[in-house]
């Protein structure tokens, strides 16, 4: 029993010291930002992702603020949707559209994942990102400055976390890619958890801050059901289109809060 005990001790003290090189892999991985990272893992790196959303979503949040005096709300609010988009490569969007195109082509699952792998964007695919934008461009103009910056910066750590429900809820669909080849531990999902849940909290409040949460874990949870029966198992797109419809889902959840 000691024996364990101390390794599990060694084990704790391996993850904090690797903690600097996992949170600028998950910097890395989620921005286009040049960072390096020597040492760290993805699986260890997904406990810093919401953390990290949360930094995105400041980001569009400030450029919302910033430009609301300038251009009135929706404008504004397009403005710090292209932020979001641009500083994430539009890594989101890409999965979201190549998982719209997949599950609206005919035919059995195979075929479904072979055209989410065609990296031209189809008929679904164009109208899944219409829709996302203006989901949460309707959201978001409504909101004052200051809560449409604070909806943004939760929506986009909630998101990350719902990714990270959707990866332990479904198996890869396939043997290679991403969705292969990122699998969060424990520890990692508990860390991200716990951050998700401070995150709401501090910046939309307690209730406010509950609802963000259960609407993350519905699209991450039933994501997770549906891309199961749909396509056999999760894929990097499904992982980028939860981001990006959790997203949604938490700026719509967060409006209607506020509005009542």
């Amino acid at each position: 029993m000691r024996a364990e005990a101390g390794e599990r001790a060694a084990a704790g003290r391996g993850r904090l010291r690797g903690a600097p090189d996992d949170a600028a892999l998950a910097v890395a991985f989620l921005t286009v930002l040049p960072v390096r990272a020597r040492h760290g893992t993805l699986e260890r790196a997904a406990g810093w992702f919401p953390v990290v959303g949360a930094l995105i979503g400041a980001l569009a949040g400030g450029v919302r603020a910033a430009a609301d005096p300038l251009v009135g709300p929706a404008a504004a609010t397009v403005l710090a949707l292209v932020a979001l988009v641009a500083v994430t490569g539009a890594l989101h969007q890409d999965g979201l559209a190549d998982t719209a195109d997949g599950l609206g082509a005919r035919g059995d699952r195979e075929r479904r994942l072979a055209v989410m792998r065609d990296p031209a964007v189809g008929a679904f695919g164009a109208l899944a990102l219409l829709a996302w934008a203006l989901a949460v461009l309707t959201a978001l103009a409504q909101l004052s400055p200051g809560a449409a910056a604070a909806a943004i910066a939760a929506a986009a750590a909630v998101g990350r976390w719902a990714a990270l429900l959707h990866a332990a809820g479904a198996s890869p669909a396939r043997e290679d890619g991403l969705g292969a080849g990122f699998t969060p531990g424990a520890p990692a999902l508990l860390a991200a958890t716990t951050a998700t849940v401070a995150i709401a909290g501090a910046v939309s409040g307690p209730l406010a801050g509950l609802a963000a949460l259960a609407a993350g874990a519905a699209v991450g949870g039933g994501s997770a059901a549906f891309v199961r029966r749909a396509l056999g198992g999760r894929t990097g797109d499904t992982l980028g289109a939860t981001v990006a419809v959790a997203e949604a889902a938490v700026c719509l959840v967060l409006a209607g809060v506020w509005r009542g």
